[in-house]
């Protein structure tokens, strides 16, 4: 008997062509793998940003409207309110409950929203500016006015006072903050607001 070597032969290994096509499965397969993962991890860098600016405006919100809230006059005399602007916001209060009116001051500076805060001192009490203590409350805020103010005649829809602004006609502050921590991707800009009607000060609000 006579055997062909035709089928004897066994094929050993993979041909160049079975080689080419799975190196080309797995790059698809891997390349899909890496994009859905980028995906995944730029969506969750999205939601976070867009959580910490949300927790970080309303938190600031939160602070400014109840010290604004509680304004009254000062323990020289000072009449409640000290300065008021489109970007900054001055007045007393009694922040920490010591029974002593500190000079709160609320100001916009470089995209930030920053806070001061003077003690009165001294036998006969005084604001001393150079105590001052400074902190930063909010970043990355891109609105250029963040106070409107308006008076005993507000309604919902009456415009802000204009400037320069007259201190004893303030009734209720307008606060409104927008944050973007990166205006060149998502999420987009983030805006809040509130309105706080200054007890002390109120008559028909």
């Amino acid at each position: 008997m006579i055997l062909n070597k035709k089928n004897i032969i066994k094929k050993n290994g993979f041909t160049l062509v079975e080689i080419l096509f799975t190196i080309s499965i797995f790059i698809v397969v891997f390349s899909t793998l890496t994009l859905f993962a980028k995906n995944i991890w730029t969506y969750s860098t999205f939601i976070s940003g867009g959580l910490e600016n949300v927790d970080t405006s309303r938190n600031a919100l939160k602070m400014m409207a109840s010290e604004i809230r509680t304004a009254s006059q000062a323990d020289t005399g000072a009449y409640t309110i000290s300065q008021a602007t489109n970007t900054s916001f001055s007045f007393y209060s009694d922040i920490n409950g010591d029974g002593l009116k500190e000079k709160v001051r609320y100001f916009l500076e470089n995209g930030s929203i920053k806070k001061g805060v003077i003690k009165p001192t001294g036998l006969i009490l005084s604001y001393v500016q150079s105590n001052e203590i400074l902190t930063t409350v909010a970043s990355y805020i891109t609105n250029s006015s963040i106070f409107y103010y308006f008076d005993e005649n507000y309604d919902g829809t009456t415009e802000p006072l204009s400037s320069p602004i007259n201190v004893s006609s303030i009734r209720l502050v307008k606060i409104i903050i927008t944050m973007d921590k990166d205006v060149n991707r998502p999420p987009a800009p983030m805006t809040m607001t509130t309105q706080v009607s200054i007890r002390n000060l109120k008559d028909n609000l």
